[in-house]
């Protein structure tokens, strides 16, 4: 007799900070998605209402850091608090997103066919287009094994380094990594949200981050490893 295979727990983790006015629209479609068991909104110490927009969603749980301490230690306050076998990253500020890209993200690896996916957005720089990956994507499936013998060195990254920390663990397990194009979904630049003085300083502090992280040189072997690990 032959038995049904036991559905995988899935885990979201939605790091915001200050995203009051668009993470209402990420929480109603992730809320709705029936592959999604638990929702975790990490509010990085907002000095908006996003902890109170997340809240008053009944199937969402939020944790709210003391300090404002950046990407990577939301990610793992995240982490930490959730259950599932396989993790969903999402941002919080994403337009455009629909349930038929959410389960085009989780399909490939829930179904076995691949061991990572990465979000291709509509409006991710053109060269990523070109090369067929965003390797700073932050909407990413992969199974939590991936990081049991990793979670400690999440407290020696800085702010914004998680991503390129990722890749490499990726790539030393030569996981298999699907590429998913989210053509009708879009992130707002930083400087269309903060201002364009407050914009391009965040976007320079998230560049010195990942270099701290990951050497200029390694960023393009990562980026080519990766290519290579594509399905």
């Amino acid at each position: 007799m032959m038995h049904a295979a036991k559905p995988v727990y899935v885990s979201c983790i939605v790091p915001a900070y200050n995203e009051g006015v668009r993470i209402g629209a990420v929480l109603d479609v992730l809320t709705a998605h029936p592959l999604i068991h638990e929702i975790i909104v990490v509010d990085d110490c907002s000095t908006d209402n996003t902890a109170a927009v997340a809240k008053a969603f009944d199937d969402v749980t939020v944790v709210c850091l003391a300090t404002n301490a950046g990407k990577t230690h939301a990610l793992s306050a995240g982490l930490a608090a959730s259950m599932g076998q396989v993790i969903l990253l999402v941002d919080a500020d994403l337009i455009g997103l629909d349930g038929p890209a959410l389960t085009a993200l989780l399909r490939p690896v829930l179904d076995d066919q691949a061991d990572m996916t990465i979000s291709l957005r509509r409006n991710a720089p053109r060269l990523w287009h070109i090369l067929g990956i965003d390797y700073i994507s932050g909407e990413r499936v992969f199974r939590r094994e991936l990081l049991v013998d990793h979670v400690s060195d999440l407290k020696k990254l800085p702010a914004f380094g998680f991503e390129v920390w990722l890749n490499d663990i990726v790539i030393a397990a030569a996981n298999r990594i699907s590429i998913v194009s989210w053509n009708g979904v879009q992130s707002p630049a930083k400087a269309t949200k903060r201002g364009i003085v407050s914009g391009v300083l965040a976007d320079v502090r998230m560049i010195i981050d990942m270099v701290q992280t990951v050497s200029p040189r390694r960023l393009v072997k990562q980026i080519a490893a990766m290519r290579r690990l594509r399905v």
